[in-house]
């Protein structure tokens, strides 16, 4: 299995490509990533893990409404994801295994002091398969547990069980 780790820049915190440098270069990086080889196609057995820092689902955020404004869940940065997505040819392993409607985050703000009674998060961490590995998905784990962790980070680990 061929591995692949992206970052996508997270695009600061204002949703105008005018007025912020930051989610200007995010929509110009998320472009390239449908039109160009940075984004491998999803040939073979191959899995793309990484903080895409894009939620691209309306279940992907605690609000859909609230957040279309909201760096990380624009529809500019949702189409941009899913369009890569598509053009290179991968499946979201999550996706596979809890469709939509599912709620499903992977990040909560280090603002929200509760977290986990107000569950305002957003999947913005990933993993993708190939098509040749899509049905040997058997499992996808997302930790949540580690968000309660001294010194966490506001995103936790996801795991995929992959039958070889």
């Amino acid at each position: 299995i061929e591995l692949h780790n992206l970052y996508v820049p997270a695009g600061g915190d204002i949703a105008d490509p005018k007025a912020n440098p930051k989610f200007a270069h995010k929509l110009r990086f998320l472009e390239e990533l449908g039109g160009t080889e940075i984004l491998p196609k999803a040939t073979g057995a191959r899995v793309l893990v990484g903080d895409l820092n894009v939620a691209p689902y309306e279940n992907d955020v605690w609000s859909h409404k609230q957040l279309l404004d909201v760096v990380s869940h624009t529809p500019v940065e949702t189409d941009l994801l899913k369009a890569a997505i598509a053009s290179h040819g991968w499946v979201d392993a999550l996706r596979k295994l809890y469709p939509e409607p599912q709620r499903v985050y992977t990040w909560w703000s280090y603002r929200n002091r509760d977290w986990k009674a107000s569950d305002r998060g957003r999947r913005l961490d990933h993993i993708w398969v190939s098509p040749a590995l899509a049905d040997k998905v058997k499992a996808v784990y997302v930790l949540r547990d580690c968000r309660d962790w001294k010194q966490t980070s506001d995103h936790v680990p996801v795991v995929v069980d992959i039958a070889t």
